[in-house]
């Protein structure tokens, strides 16, 4: 389980270092950097897929991500005495991201190219990587380091070996040193992050894949654009907790129940009403209804992720739906972390009311993301 996310320098998110538990629940007004707290975890992940570099550019380039405010608030700014200005540059220009577990720890550092180098000077560089055992990083306990183009693990003497020399700047070591011999904690590393799921905003609209039969295969995990629905509910009702699945329907939609037809290999979800001589097929749900089932499925999968975050899952659910919702969350936590990104007030009450359920309630301080509440853990960045 994750015990700590730590963030500095994307967007709002000066320095923000945030406690996990099993549930976690991140809400506050507009603007307050819910969306930038969930994109920094998906860009995180993206570390694992040898993308961290290709986000950041889908995202405009390093420059529009970084934090915008001053490298550090005077005590005249943050009483008003002084207006809010640029100072002097202590420090490199850096968005660094990180995350502590139970057993291993690991960080990332990107900042500017050497000016003139290239024609991609608006790529951003990985300057450093690190990843150590336990929660805290110490010198004694960092197993695996990236400094500019070198990777050294820990050797058997207790000194640094180089196992890989002339690492680009945009390549991660995670994609390149996983040798299981030389590296075996960063490949254990690099496939648990590769696990982990994020879903945001599943489409619905007349054209969305999940609308239409797909050709199906056994799917313990739903996609992330939510395609393979049909096939992801039929493999729960398989090998996985079909009471479950057929208790979250009732919750939500008393007197129906959900059916999977399957012709010629092409799976499509069908949901039968009380009253009614044939069931409504997925072309035929509404917005609501069909985003409820994907998030049923995505939920209450066969194969649970170490770390599953939604973003904003009340997104086109009618008010009655939340409290339904609310218990499905609270059933997947009992096998994975969960991270749920919400201002939906019914949603954020009913999961704060669960065992081992933090609630992360930001706000802005002159531009800045802060967390009300909550003491930060302690955190120390690698150093370049």
């Amino acid at each position: 389980m994750l015990l700590t996310i730590a963030v500095s320098g994307y967007r709002s998110l000066r320095e923000l270092i945030l406690p996990l538990d099993r549930l976690n629940v991140v809400t506050g007004p507009n603007g307050s950097g819910k969306s930038s707290l969930y994109r920094s975890i998906r860009l995180l992940a993206s570390a694992a897929q040898g993308r961290i570099i290709g986000s950041l550019a889908n995202e405009g380039g390093l420059s529009s991500t970084l934090w915008a405010g001053p490298e550090a608030f005077s005590r005249g700014m943050k009483s008003g005495d002084v207006p809010v200005q640029g100072t002097v540059r202590r420090d490199r220009v850096s968005l660094k991201l990180g995350f502590a577990s139970e057993d291993f720890g690991y960080a990332i550092d990107l900042g500017l190219p050497v000016p003139g180098r290239s024609q991609f000077n608006r790529d951003p560089e990985i300057k450093t990587e690190t990843v150590w055992a336990g929660e805290r990083i110490r010198r004694s306990n960092v197993l695996a380091e990236r400094k500019g183009p070198v990777v050294t693990v820990t050797g058997e003497k207790g000194g640094r070996d180089v196992i890989l020399s002339g690492l680009p700047p945009y390549d991660s070591m995670m994609t390149h040193a996983t040798d299981s011999r030389g590296a075996p904690e960063i490949l254990e590393l690099r496939e648990r992050m590769r696990g982990w799921r994020f879903y945001d905003h599943f489409r619905t609209g007349a054209e969305a894949p999940a609308r239409r039969r797909q050709v199906g295969t056994q799917t313990r995990l739903l996609a992330s654009d939510g395609a393979d629905v049909g096939a992801a509910l039929q493999t729960i009702r398989e090998i996985g907790d079909v009471a479950a699945l057929d208790s979250a329907v009732a919750d939500a939609f008393p007197g129906c129940s959900l059916d999977i037809s399957v012709s010629d290999g092409l799976f499509e979800v069908e949901m039968h009403q009380h009253g009614l001589l044939r069931p409504f097929r997925a072309g035929e749900l509404s917005d609501g209804t069909l985003r409820y089932l994907l998030l049923a499925a995505a939920l209450l999968s066969p194969r649970p992720p170490s770390l599953m975050v939604l973003n904003e899952p009340e997104t086109s659910l009618h008010p009655d739906l939340l409290k339904p919702l609310a218990r499905l969350v609270a059933q997947a936590a009992e096998r994975s972390q969960v991270i749920v990104v919400s201002h939906a007030r019914v949603l954020v009450e009913e999961l704060a009311k669960q065992p081992h359920a933090r609630v992360l309630a930001l706000h802005k301080e002159l531009g800045e993301t802060i967390v009300e509440d909550v003491e930060a853990p302690g955190w120390s960045w690698p150093k370049r």
